[in-house]
């Protein structure tokens, strides 16, 4: 299987990590103005799916190293896949509050506060599990990134006061999304041999880890979508006959978001390898700063908030970058 070999191109993984789960949404946006969100997600597990088996069968059945993908499922234990299966299930609970968080308060606020929130429990959980890298710099990267998240909820609350109700409402679904999206790595992490290239017998190796995730999120959006279909957070209650009645068009955009998102992961668990799953994830959670950029200068989602705003997303931006550079130089040093 395909590995990586030194500690520099899993900071690129990280970063291409960073840009494909700060930038899924987008196909929501695009989606959104058409179709419902718990429609739009269907679509959004298939793509995810449909790329963790393209990869399972390409990068992670290929070279010499570890076990090809066929050998590793038939070799594992079941409580490893169990895990894996798990954290795709916390990971769905996690992301249908923030795809709703996102339809209420916009990406520059559900991404800030609920994947600023889970990159703090996540970084937290996933060293004390694997202690990689300086604790004292990573953790005070971690510090800035919580200061940032601060500042974009100070700057959300600026918006015009008729939004007040739904900002209440979108930020207490972020919040609820950053505790679960916290937790949801470790049970893949905890599934998985962490020396990539003599994998540890009955534990699965990176790509096998992300395939069992992604049916665990699979399986679990039955439950999960079909409740918030039947009683939803915001909207009326949809039906499912309504999936069957979209076009190619608007199926295909939630597939392309469930592609990128699983690439994101998949470069996530690859890199964790020479990172460590602490940093991985840490690095991979700046999904935030991204997602702000599209919602700030893109959707324009702060448009109508009051002079001096600007100031606060700037301020948001540069604790982020610099909380970031920290965390990456925590492995170095």
């Amino acid at each position: 299987m395909f590995i990586l070999q030194s500690y520099l191109p899993a900071i690129i993984f990280c970063f291409i990590t960073m840009l494909c789960w700060g930038s899924w949404a987008n196909t929501q946006k695009l989606a959104g103005r058409e179709w419902r969100f718990e429609l739009f997600y269907w679509d959004y597990a298939i793509g995810v799916v449909l790329l963790s088996v393209i990869f399972a069968f390409t990068l992670g059945s290929i070279g010499s190293a570890g076990r090809s993908f066929i050998q590793d499922i038939g070799q594992a234990d079941f409580s490893n896949i169990l895990s894996a299966l798990i954290g795709g299930a916390v990971f769905n609970a996690a992301n249908i509050l923030l795809v709703t968080a996102i339809a209420i308060a916009g990406m520059s606020v559900a991404f800030p506060v609920g994947i600023g929130l889970a990159l703090v429990i996540g970084v937290i959980v996933n060293y004390i599990a694997t202690p990689l890298g300086n604790p004292i710099i990573l953790f005070f990267g971690v510090t800035l990134v919580v200061i940032a998240i601060i500042i974009d909820a100070v700057a959300y609350k600026r918006l015009p006061s008729q939004t007040k109700g739904v900002t209440t409402k979108g930020l207490v679904l972020s919040v609820l999304c950053g505790i679960l999206m916290g937790f949801f790595y470790r049970f893949v992490a905890r599934s998985m041999s962490t020396d990539f290239v003599n994998l540890e017998v009955g534990k699965l190796s990176p790509y096998s880890a992300v395939f069992f995730f992604c049916i665990g999120l699979l399986v679990s959006n039955f439950l999960f979508n079909t409740i918030i279909m039947k009683k939803p957070l915001v909207g009326e209650p949809v039906a499912l006959s309504a999936y069957f009645k979209g076009g190619l068009r608007i199926h295909s955009i939630g597939v392309l978001g469930g592609i990128i998102w699983c690439i994101g992961m998949s470069f996530s668990i690859i890199a964790s390898g020479q990172a460590g799953f602490a940093i991985s994830y840490g690095l991979g959670q700046g999904a935030t700063m991204v997602a702000a950029f599209w919602g700030v200068f893109i959707w324009k989602e702060f448009k109508e908030a009051p002079k001096g705003t600007n100031i606060l997303i700037l301020l948001m931006f540069t604790f982020f970058i610099i909380g970031l550079g920290l965390i990456i130089t925590a492995r170095i040093t």
